[in-house]
C-alpha cells in the first residue's frame, strides 16, 4: 500500500494531517538527539573499541533496538525496551491475575489503569538494567585493558542508574506524545528511527569491505538482490489475508428491509505485525545483557555465550517466542467468540456454518492456521541475520529483524496517513452534500 502523488499532495492541505507529521518528526528529531547526549564518567573512545569487538553479539542487536545510544552509553542507552518488557510482563499477568483481567475489560478507564502499571513496572525494569548496566562496565575492559569507567564506585553507578532510567522514561513519553499526536505508533516509530538512522553506516561498512576485498562484487550484487526479495516478501505476507464470506440476512425494521448483503471477514496472515520478533529479542536480551557484563564469572560467561546472536540456543529460543507471541497477542486483539456473537447479532452467518459457538470454532481453527503461517514467514525473515552474518558477514542491520519491522512500520504508518486523507475526503464530500441540501 503507498500514498499516491495526488495523497502526498493532499497531505500539505489538510492542516491536522501536516500538523501531525510535523509534531511526530519534532519529536523522532528530539530522540535522535538525545542518542547523542553521552552519560558522564565513561570514556567514549575505550566504549567504541569494546563495541567494534562486539558488534556481532548480543550488544550489537541491543545497540540496534537503541538507535546506536548503548554503543555511546548516552542517556537513551537502554533505549525502550524496559517499556516493552514491562508490557509483556502486564499482558502475561492479565492472564493469571483476576484484577487485571477485570481492568482490561472495563474499557478506557481500564486501559488507562493498565498502562499506569505499565509505566510503573518500566521504571522499576530500568533502575535494574541501569544498575546491572553501571557494575558491568566498571568489570569491563577495551581492547589494550583500557578500563571503560574514568571512576568507578557507587557515585557513578547511583548517577548511572538515574541517567539511563530518567531516559527511558522520556522515551516512554514520547512514545505516547507520538501515539497520541502524531501519526503511527509512537513506540514502534522510535525502534524505526534508531534502525534507520544506522542503515547508512551500515551500508558504507559494507562498501569498505569490498573495497578492501572482505566482500566480493558477486556478493554484494546477491546481498542486494535477497534484500529487494526479501522486502517484496515482507510487503506481500503483511497485506495477505485469508477472507472468510459472510451472508447477512435480510430484516425488517418498520416499513424498511435492512441486509442481504454478501460480504467477507478479513482474517490477516500477521495479525500480530511486528511485535513478535520485538517482544521475543527484548526477553532474550534481558538475561544475556546482565550475564555479558559479567564475563570474569564463568557461569555468566557460559550463559552469555549460549544467548550469543548464530548459536543454535539463541535460534531456537528466538522461534520459540517468535511462536509464542504471535498466538498470545493474536488471541489479545482478536477474540472469535465476540466476532461470531456480534454477527448472529446483526443477522450474520458463514455459508455451511451454525452461528454461534459452530461460528466461533470455525473462525478460530482458520485462525490458527493462518497463525502457525504467519509465524513461519516472521520467523524465517528473523532467522536471515545469522545465515548473511555467518556467511556473508554482512552487518546486522541487513537483517530480517530489522528489515521486518522498518518495512511493517511505514506500512503501518502510510495506511494510518490514508485513513486520515480519506476521513477528511469523506467529511468534505458530507459538508458539500449538506450545503447543497440547505441551498435548495
Amino acid at each position: 500500500m503507498a500514498v499516491s502523488n495526488a495523497g502526498v499532495q493532499n497531505i500539505l492541505k489538510i492542516p491536522e494531517l501536516k500538523r501531525r507529521i510535523l509534531y511526530t518528526l519534532a519529536l523522532l528529531a528530539v530522540y535522535r538527539i538525545g542518542v547523542h547526549i553521552p552519560t558522564p564518567g565513561v570514556d567514549g573512545d575505550a566504549l567504541a573499541s569494546f563495541f567494534a569487538r562486539h558488534q556481532n553479539t548480543i550488544f550489537g542487536i541491543f545497540d540496534m533496538f537503541s538507535g546506536g545510544a548503548l554503543e555511546r552509553l548516552s542517556v537513551f542507552a537502554l533505549g525502550i525496551m524496559p517499556y516493552i518488557s514491562a508490557s509483556i510482563i502486564i499482558q502475561l499477568l492479565t492472564v493469571v491475575i483476576p484484577h487485571l483481567e477485570q481492568l482490561k475489560k472495563e474499557g478506557e478507564q481500564g486501559r488507562k489503569k493498565i498502562t499506569q502499571y505499565t509505566r510503573y513496572g518500566t521504571v522499576v525494569l530500568s533502575i535494574i538494567q541501569g544498575f546491572g548496566i553501571a557494575v558491568g562496565l566498571e568489570n569491563m575492559t577495551a581492547p589494550g585493558a583500557a578500563a571503560i569507567v574514568l571512576a568507578p564506585g557507587w557515585p557513578f553507578r547511583l548517577m548511572t542508574m538515574i541517567t539511563l532510567t530518567a531516559g527511558t522514561a522520556f522515551i516512554m513519553w514520547l512514545g505516547e506524545q507520538i501515539s497520541e499526536r502524531g501519526i503511527g505508533n509512537g513506540i514502534s516509530l522510535i525502534i524505526f528511527a534508531g534502525i534507520v538512522a544506522g542503515m547508512p553506516s551500515a551500508i558504507g561498512n559494507t562498501f569498505m569491505m569490498m573495497s578492501t576485498g572482505e566482500m566480493g562484487i558477486f556478493a554484494i550484487a546477491f546481498l542486494l538482490v535477497l534484500m529487494v526479495g526479501v522486502v517484496a516478501f515482507i510487503i506481500f505476507m503483511e497485506q495477505g489475508q485469508r477472507r472468510i464470506p459472510v451472508q447477512y440476512a435480510k430484516r425488517v425494521v418498520g416499513r424498511k428491509m435492512y441486509g442481504g448483503q454478501s460480504t467477507h471477514l478479513p482474517l490477516k496472515i500477521n495479525t500480530s505485525g511486528v511485535i513478535p520478533p520485538i517482544f521475543a529479542s527484548s526477553l532474550i536480551m534481558f538475561p544475556a545483557t546482565i550475564a555479558s557484563f559479567f564475563e570474569s564469572v564463568p557461569f555468566m560467561q557460559s550463559v552469555s555465550a549460549a544467548l550469543a546472536p548464530g548459536t543454535i540456543i539463541y535460534e531456537l529460543m528466538f522461534v520459540a517466542f517468535i511462536f509464542f507471541f504471535c498466538f498470545f497477542y493474536t488471541a489479545i486483539v482478536f477474540n472469535p467468540a465476540d466476532v461470531a456473537e456480534n454477527m448472529k447479532k446483526y443477522g450474520g452467518y458463514i455459508p455451511g456454518i451454525r452461528p454461534g459457538k459452530r461460528t466461533s470454532d470455525y473462525i478460530d481453527k482458520v485462525l490458527t492456521r493462518i497463525t502457525v503461517g504467519g509465524a513461519l514467514y516472521v520467523s524465517a525473515v528473523c532467522v536471515l541475520p545469522s545465515v548473511l552474518m555467518t556467511q556473508f558477514n554482512v552487518p546486522f542491520y541487513f537483517g530480517g529483524t530489522a528489515l521486518l519491522i522498518v518495512v511493517g512500520v511505514s506500512i503501518d504508518t502510510v495506511r494510518q496517513v490514508e485513513s486520515h486523507l480519506i476521513t477528511r475526503n469523506y467529511e468534505g464530500f458530507m459538508t458539500a452534500a449538506s450545503g447543497k441540501r440547505k441551498r435548495r
